[in-house]
């Protein structure tokens, strides 16, 4: 009984972890200039970081301790532009976000700093980068809404009786309308067997400072630190330091391959730990070993989940776009939150939401320089 309660909750946590953001971690990296085999690899690397890194880390501390890619940090590519130098300057800044998140491992200092930017100003950065994406279902809809409507209406349901379930389940409505899609359009073109495509990154000023930075931040402002509170919750003390230097490590070994970022779980973070897992909490790691397996087998399945997305990728985009909502909606209240910080947290906000680029650089970054300097003035006078 207690087996099956274990391998139910590591299936679960998986499952809903993949297939609730894995469209908006397509999105972002095609957006950074991907190709479709290229953003192909990334999910297949991705997936293979995380169920090692989970591998070692409970196998290490007996802790549930689930890993994830950045969801937010797929929404922040998503919502911008190839940089500077294309995909390897890409993959040179996904490089360097990994090694400041293992330096945040080893030197307390770095941790203090990100800590030391105003939650409200990283939240309105998110805020504005999430916006545009969120806004894909609603023109989809109209464009397309026999394609469109389902997802969203299945969304909608869930959302009010299972939440966890939503993005999900709106995710197998996608596959639905796509499969629909291929068996009258000829089938799937794309290749199906798994593929991993390295490329040798390139390191350019614009990308370190454009995508490294900011994706660093909202890593670790809106996964890592709240998947640590996750843990918490449950009676668990995070093993900080291990956590970041391996999740650093997964992520700089997968940038060659297309990996953007991994980083602590947080929303199926509870799905392991909490007591529905097992109820001896010393036993609960045992569900992200069956998670980390599982993620093996979905690794297996990335390519032709992306090839199957080719076929019409405004789908991909609507069913990003719903399952960035509960996000945003967070975001958004995050950054509103405090009333001495809410000016500074606006400028952010429609900076980021401007899609600018100034000197090669995107707007997350203006967003969190704008938000920076309004807070100081304000703070000052």
């Amino acid at each position: 009984m207690d087996r099956g309660r274990i391998a139910l909750a590591g299936v679960t946590t998986a499952l809903v972890g993949f297939a609730s953001s894995s469209a908006v971690v397509l999105a972002g990296l095609q957006a950074a200039g991907a190709t479709g085999a290229q953003a192909a690899s990334g999910l297949v690397a991705l997936c293979l970081a995380q169920a090692l890194g989970m591998l070692w880390l409970a196998q290490r501390t007996r802790l549930p301790v689930v890993l994830a890619w950045s969801t937010p940090g797929a929404a922040l590519l998503a919502a911008g532009a190839p940089p500077e130098g294309g995909w390897p300057a890409a993959l040179g800044a996904f490089a360097i976000a990994g090694a400041l998140i293992v330096l945040t491992g080893l030197w307390p200092g770095l941790s203090r700093t990100v800590a030391a930017i105003p939650a409200p100003i990283a939240q309105a950065m998110l805020a504005g980068v999430l916006v545009g994406l969120c806004l894909a279902p609603v023109r989809a809809l109209v464009d397309r809404p026999a394609e469109i409507l389902p997802i969203v209406v299945v969304w909608l349901v869930l959302i009010r009786l299972a939440p966890t379930w939503a993005s999900p389940a709106a995710f197998a409505v996608g596959l639905i309308v796509l499969g629909v899609e291929a068996a009258l359009h000829g089938g799937v073109g794309g290749p199906v067997l798994p593929v991993l495509e390295p490329v040798l990154p390139a390191f350019t000023w614009p990308a370190a400072v454009g995508i490294a930075l900011p994706l660093y931040i909202v890593t670790m402002a809106s996964q890592n630190v709240p998947g640590s509170a996750v843990l918490a919750s449950y009676g668990y003390r995070a093993p900080w330091r291990e956590s970041m230097v391996v999740t650093g490590l997964g992520t700089i070994a997968g940038a060659p391959f297309g990996g953007h970022a991994v980083n602590l779980a947080a929303i199926t973070a509870a799905l392991a730990a909490s007591p529905d897992a097992h109820p001896d909490p010393a036993q609960r790691w045992r569900a992200v070993r069956v998670s980390a397996l599982l993620y093996v087998v979905l690794a297996a399945l990335s390519t032709a989940l992306t090839s199957l997305v080719g076929v019409a990728p405004g789908v991909l985009a609507a069913v990003a776009g719903v399952a960035l909502l509960p996000t945003l909606g967070s975001s958004l209240r995050a950054a509103m939150a405090e009333d001495h910080d809410r000016i500074p947290a606006v400028i952010a906000f429609v900076v980021a939401a401007s899609g600018i680029t100034v000197l090669g650089i995107g707007a997350a970054f203006w967003a969190l320089v704008a938000g920076l300097v309004a807070h100081a003035l304000l703070r000052r006078r």
